[in-house]
């Protein structure tokens, strides 16, 4: 139980410092707004290279995400956390680009290119990393957002469907057409989910 006490002392202590940090962003501190940087760079680059499939572009989004969240900062109210609303300003800043596009530049991008994506985080079996991986980039991008959105980041289909501008009703029926198209074509590559 005290391991449990602990947990919850160290989120709420994680969770007030990070408060502080974007009290003094929101403030005019470039110093607070580049510790929230590095502190959530990373998974905000995640979501954008899992939803775009392309280095180059979600290095891009993450940069606009963060160029984004530095101006709207001073508006933040904290009805969300705060790495829920740069993931919201995420999600926005791919969905706005891919409907800049042309249809042709948003197609997915090599196998080799979409199965670099979630080696890194599985290396006890890298190639059923690629394989899975490489199935996810075959996903129609709305199915693939929101299996991204809620099996990967582990948002609600309502955060989900909220981000996305769709139902929640939208998001449950792409989420389950997702892990079924996901079935389908790892038992077709012989791959076992």
């Amino acid at each position: 139980m005290t391991g449990t006490s602990d947990d919850d002392l160290q989120r709420a202590r994680q969770r007030l410092e990070e408060q502080r940090l974007v009290e003094a962003a929101a403030g005019g501190s470039t110093a607070a707004f580049e510790v929230l940087y590095r502190l959530h760079a990373g998974r905000v680059h995640g979501l954008c290279r899992r939803m775009t499939q392309h280095r180059e572009t979600a290095e891009d989004c993450t940069q606009d995400t963060f160029l984004q969240a530095w101006r709207a900062l001073p508006g933040f109210q904290n009805r969300s956390a705060f790495g829920t609303w740069l993931h919201t300003i995420a999600v926005n800043t791919v969905l706005a680009r891919r409907r800049r596009l042309a249809p042709h530049e948003t197609q997915t991008q090599s196998l080799d290119e979409a199965a670099s994506l979630i080696a890194d985080s599985a290396a006890h079996d890298p190639a059923a990393a690629r394989d899975l991986e490489s199935a996810i980039a075959t996903l129609p991008p709305g199915a693939r957002d929101v299996l991204v959105l809620v099996a990967i980041y582990g948002y609600a289909h309502e955060e989900a469907a909220r981000m996305l501008g769709i139902a929640v009703g939208t998001s449950k029926a792409q989420l389950h057409r997702a892990r079924h198209l996901l079935a389908t074509r790892l038992a077709y590559e012989g791959v076992s989910a």
